[in-house]
Formats: structure tokens, C-alpha cells, sequence
């Protein structure tokens, strides 16, 4: 499977972008039944929905905390893999804190953005000299008519494959 084909359709076509949805739907189980996808994709920015539904919500019928920090973990995962390549590093979110603002009544966004200069300044350029890098990553989620829900912070443990010991 090519995932930068998808991903450079993705970002050319709505049907591209569909494909792309449905095929992480599958690679990412855990997203499926909360109907959390892709809904823009740029070179250095990453937008990601979660919709207001039944499933998501909480007690007090908001989106509940969970599916929130799910959201904003895969906008920021998903710009720094395809700005890495999942061929050459290996992520993982090491913790994630989120600061709530406002009640998620409607269906939300998560945005996080990046940069050619910020990826070679904090992860790129560090991994030349060190074994792995921590990177924090600022994702801000608004609802759909613009109110701030929360800001979410997310660490990721960043390394090269070639580096990556695992027990067999």
C-alpha cells in the first residue's frame, strides 16, 4: 500500500479524501464507531472532525472529554507521520493534556499545524546526534460554529526504526 498516494489524493479530491477516510477506518479501528476522520489535509496543517452523535456524547450530553482528546491525538499524529514517513520513524504518544474551555454541543474540530522548518528544528535535526526526541504538539479544537472547546497538548516520543528495540 502506498500511504503517500493516498495521501496526495487526499489532499487533491474530495473522493480522494473519502478512500483515505475509509481505508484509516479500517487501520484504526478505535476511530470507526465514534465517526472520527480526516477532514482537511494540507502540507503543513491537519484538520480533524468528531461529530456530535449519541455514541459521543457524555452524561450531560456534550462530546464527551475522551473522544475530544482522541480527535486532537489523531490530527497531530497523522501531520507528523505524513511529514516524517511511517517508513523511516516511529511514533509514540508518550501523554496528552487538554484544557476544556467550552461544552461540545456541536460537531468538532481539531487542528494542528506544522511546518517544514519546525519538524527539522525539533525532530529531524535532533535525531542526528540523539536516540529520540520528545515533541510537544499544540492542537486547538473548536465546535462548528467557531467556539473554542479546548486546546490539547500531545507528547510524542519520536525515533528512527533503526533504533527501535523491541523482544522477539
Amino acid at each position: 500500500m502506498n500511504f503517500d498516494n493516498y495521501i496526495q489524493q487526499a489532499k487533491a479530491s474530495s473522493f480522494g479524501l473519502k478512500k483515505l477516510n475509509f481505508g484509516l477506518s479500517r487501520m484504526i479501528p478505535f476511530n470507526r464507531p465514534h465517526g472520527i476522520k480526516l477532514l482537511e489535509i494540507g502540507d503543513d496543517e491537519v484538520k480533524t472532525i468528531i461529530p456530535y452523535k449519541r455514541k459521543n456524547l457524555n452524561h450531560i450530553k456534550g462530546i464527551h472529554a475522551c473522544g475530544l482528546a482522541t480527535a486532537a491525538e489523531f490530527a497531530s499524529g497523522f501531520l507528523l507521520i505524513t511529514k516524517l514517513g511511517n517508513q523511516d520513524y516511529r511514533l509514540i504518544m508518550e501523554s496528552i493534556d487538554v484544557k476544556f474551555h467550552y461544552q461540545a454541543k456541536k460537531d468538532v474540530v481539531a487542528t494542528f499545524e506544522a511546518n517544514d522548518s519546525w519538524t527539522d528544528e525539533h525532530i529531524r535535526n535532533p535525531l542526528k546526534t540523539e536516540e529520540k526526541v520528545y515533541v510537544r504538539c499544540e492542537i486547538v479544537l473548536h465546535d462548528i460554529e467557531g467556539n473554542h472547546v479546548a486546546t490539547a497538548y500531545t507528547n510524542w516520543q519520536i525515533k528512527e526504526w533503526s533504533k527501535v528495540k523491541t523482544k522477539v
